[in-house]
Order: structure tokens, then C-alpha cells, then sequence
């Protein structure tokens, strides 16, 4: 009888090591991690990045109103919750961000101010689902691009005016934020 204890426990083990693989492996989009200095703190953001075009039939999708629904939480991006790591804390749409993690997702709006939420909870598949965690829900300008974005695309980028600017790509709309370092 201890012999199958023994034995169920290493099964029990090895099931449990091989999740984060098994996970990994379920992944449905390809995935990266972005990494930029503004004004001397590093940040870096880890997301799935998505095709416009389906992956089974390879046909062309609607991606803002259709795949990403108006008025609902979207992870930004596929699998794994969106993560946002700063070394020191960042200044936000009025809200600081305090270093460390945060998972980010948005809201985005047919009409009116799309919102960029914040949220500390994180190491989670999808979106944080209690919204109680959301340190700040941000707004995003949304801009209208001429040349179409096949693979969802996040960038951070230095702004002229100080600070950085956090862009979203997709289709042929970008959203975007900006933010500083505060002294």
C-alpha cells in the first residue's frame, strides 16, 4: 500500500511540474516582451500577440467591435494576462503606479474615451476578473493609422515632451497613453 502512495505521489508530482509547460503549450499566439529606459527607469511589458487573420481558416477578422467587443475587459493581447514591470514608479492618467507588477487590460469604446485598466492582481490566464484589484482605469486616445496592423503590437516609447507614451496597434486604430517618471 505505501508503494502506491509512493508512486501516486510522483505522478502527483510530475503532473504538477509539467503545468507550466502543458500551459505554454496551449498558447495561441506568439508572445514577447518589450523593454524600454524613460528617464532612467526600466520598464518592460510581456503579451501575446494576436493576427487580424484567423488561425484556422486564415481569414481576414473584425478586430475592433467584433473579435474585441466594445464596453467589455480585453486581456490586450492573447493568453496570459498583459504585464506591465517598472523599476520605480510611473505617473499615469493622474494615478500612480507604484514599482513592481501590474497586469494591464483595456476597455475599449465605440464612441467616446476608451479606458486602459490597471490592475494588481497578476499571474493570471486572461483578464483580472475582479475589478475591486484595478488601481486605475486611464483614458486612451484613439487615432485612426493608414497602414493596417496585422499582429497586435504594443510599444513603449520615449515622449519629446519627457517621459514615455504607451501605444496599442491593431487593424487600423492605435491607442495610446502617456506617462512619466516622477524625481
Amino acid at each position: 500500500m505505501k508503494k502506491h502512495g509512493f508512486t501516486l505521489a510522483v505522478v502527483a508530482m510530475t503532473i504538477l511540474s509539467a503545468l507550466p509547460v502543458m500551459a505554454q503549450q496551449q498558447r495561441r499566439s506568439p508572445h514577447e516582451t518589450i523593454k524600454a529606459d524613460i528617464d532612467g527607469n526600466q520598464i518592460s511589458i510581456t503579451y501575446g500577440r494576436p493576427y487580424t487573420k484567423n488561425p484556422k481558416s486564415g481569414e481576414m477578422r473584425k478586430i475592433w467591435g467584433g473579435l474585441v467587443p466594445y464596453g467589455k475587459a480585453w486581456r490586450m493581447g492573447a493568453d496570459e494576462a498583459t504585464t506591465l514591470v517598472t523599476q520605480k514608479p510611473i505617473l499615469m492618467g493622474g494615478t500612480t503606479v507604484p514599482a513592481g507588477t501590474n497586469t494591464l487590460y483595456m476597455v475599449p469604446a465605440e464612441t467616446g474615451l476608451s479606458k486602459l485598466a490597471i490592475s494588481t492582481r497578476t499571474g493570471q490566464w486572461g483578464i483580472p476578473v475582479d475589478e475591486t484589484k484595478d488601481l486605475a482605469r486611464v483614458d486612451l486616445k484613439k487615432d485612426t493609422i493608414e497602414k493596417p496592423v496585422d499582429q497586435f503590437t504594443m510599444a513603449v516609447e520615449k515622449n519629446p515632451a519627457g517621459g514615455g507614451v504607451l501605444k496599442l496597434s491593431w487593424e487600423t486604430t492605435q491607442f495610446s497613453v502617456s506617462f512619466t517618471v516622477p524625481k
